[in-house]
């Protein structure tokens, strides 16, 4: 919510699941109930025009099913879709049934999807370990009927690829196909701990931009920009790492 504040939208959200987490990593969740989410929702688009969605997490194949009736019936803007499937923790945060029901019913309604390599994987099928890879399953989304894809590069563990030298720079490359126009953005590597959240600020930021009438290829790379400034100057939560480590050597040594 703050990042759609920060692109000068208004942001309203419905909570589909209450989480158990700290920054480290998530230990639980209970889920809403599809009713519990439309009740959430009615009220607010039923007051003004709705700009922009973006779409997260979404536990259950019921409450991905009454959100995509949602935006048929409503006649809601084309979502950005950010498929949250599972914390950088490893805990699975949606059900096998929710994933059937997102490739199904919600990805050919969505103007642009945004996974994660290992989602992307998810969603697809399609092994991926270079940019080709990325080309294929950003492809893949388009045929299972979004507008657009974004594959995200942030766990693509590889040099960057300029014609056909290979740099020894790395860089922190997304792949977008918007309707077959393929376009590559390619960043700075900030190597730092990783940063819990980035995926959600992305979609964020891109659907705000889409919501002020911004094409899609500006939207992601201003987005990116957004991205890259949060990661870079970071606050360093969680426990002291040095801490942490002299408490395991105490440890050991008792």
């Amino acid at each position: 919510m703050r990042t759609i504040l920060h692109f000068g939208c208004r942001p309203v959200a419905a909570i589909t699941s209450l989480t158990f987490q700290n920054t480290e990593r998530v230990f639980g969740a209970i889920h809403e109930s599809a009713q519990s989410v439309r009740a959430q929702i009615l009220p607010v688009i039923e007051e003004s025009p709705v700009a922009g969605v973006k779409i997260g997490m979404l536990p259950t194949a019921e409450i991905v099913l009454e959100i995509a009736r949602m935006i048929r019936d409503q006649k809601l803007p084309a979502p950005v879709i950010d498929p949250v499937m599972r914390s950088s923790s490893g805990f699975e945060l949606v059900e096998h049934d929710g994933i059937e029901a997102l490739r199904s019913e919600l990805i050919p309604l969505a103007r642009l999807i945004t996974p994660n390599v290992p989602e992307a994987e998810a969603l697809t099928g399609v092994r991926i370990e270079d940019e080709q890879g990325m080309r294929s399953a950003a492809e893949k989304l388009r045929e299972m009927g979004a507008r657009a894809a974004l594959i995200k590069g942030g766990h693509l563990n590889q040099k960057s690829e300029v014609g056909t030298q290979k740099s020894e720079e790395r860089h922190a490359i997304d792949i977008l196909d918007d309707e077959g126009e393929v376009t590559v953005f390619r960043g700075e590597w900030i190597d730092t701990p990783p940063l819990r959240g980035t995926g959600c600020m992305m979609s964020s930021a891109i659907a705000s931009n889409l919501a002020r009438g911004i094409s899609l290829p500006e939207s992601v790379r201003v987005a990116k920009q957004f991205v890259a400034d949060a990661i870079r100057y970071a606050p360093k939560l969680g426990p002291d790492p040095v801490m942490r480590e002299l408490t395991e050597i105490t440890k050991l040594q008792e």
